[in-house]
């Protein structure tokens, strides 16, 4: 697993710098336009909490949370755990921010896409964001969980959900209806990206073209983060 592993902290929150036992520190980016919940749903995944005021995220925040992730056995039996240390970076949705933000997609393993189910151009405006991701990210198809966020608001819904998967199955992404007030679908939405992530992780022969690969799954994929050295890996070149 290479060096010791070293940690922000555990828990919810920001952390304290000590030492820490996991055996991955993967990061997620959760982008989307500003007010759709991005901010309140990391809380919840994290600290089961959720403030209804509404606190724009000024450029990049970020909370953690450590989580077993279990690998399905060759005949579909529960396989080896592996300890995960889950980062998850908050984006402000804001124009303005929008340099600083995408320099983090190209370090980010697994993106949340999240769109307000009661704003109609929050869901429009996914489009520009997998635009986005597929011009920074690390490459050209990056795992993606779209969450259509506020499903508590029923009575105010302005997308439908047969809209939302047509546009999620053209783009080949797994969609949950999700709530940061409730809970619903939170954890599962997080769950399954993770899940993809450690998927692509195994198919991958070549662990260089993941972020922070250099030479094969290196110390910053096992026990560390995902960051190159240069800053700029290769799109076109990731054989995943």
């Amino acid at each position: 697993m290479g060096e010791p592993a070293h940690s922000l902290g555990g828990g919810g929150g920001r952390g304290d710098g000590a030492a820490a036992d996991y055996d991955y520190l993967i990061k997620f980016l959760a982008l989307g336009d500003s007010g759709v919940g991005k901010t309140s749903f990391l809380y919840q995944y994290t600290d089961n909490t959720f403030n209804g005021r509404f606190i724009s995220t000024v450029g990049i925040d970020f909370r953690e949370k450590r989580v077993v992730h279990r690998v399905p056995g060759p005949d579909g039996s529960m396989g080896r755990s592996q300890r995960v240390h889950l980062q998850l970076w908050d984006t402000a949705g804001q124009e303005r921010f929008r340099s600083l933000t995408t320099a983090f997609f190209r370090d980010a393993m697994g993106f949340l896409l999240l769109f307000d189910l009661s704003s109609e151009q929050s869901f429009i405006n996914t489009r520009n964001w997998l635009t986005q991701l597929q011009t920074h990210a690390y490459c050209e198809n990056p795992d993606v969980i779209l969450c259509g966020n506020k499903a508590d608001l029923e009575d105010h819904r302005q997308v439908s959900e047969d809209r939302v998967r047509d546009m999620a199955e053209k783009f080949g992404l797994p969609y949950f209806e999700t709530s940061a007030a409730t809970g619903q679908n939170v954890a599962k939405a997080v769950e399954c990206l993770l899940d993809m992530v450690m998927a692509r992780m195994e198919r991958c022969v070549d662990k260089s073209q993941l972020p922070g690969g250099r030479n094969g799954l290196n110390n910053n994929a096992k026990g560390r983060g995902f960051k190159h050295d240069d800053g700029a890996p290769d799109k076109n070149s990731c054989p995943c």
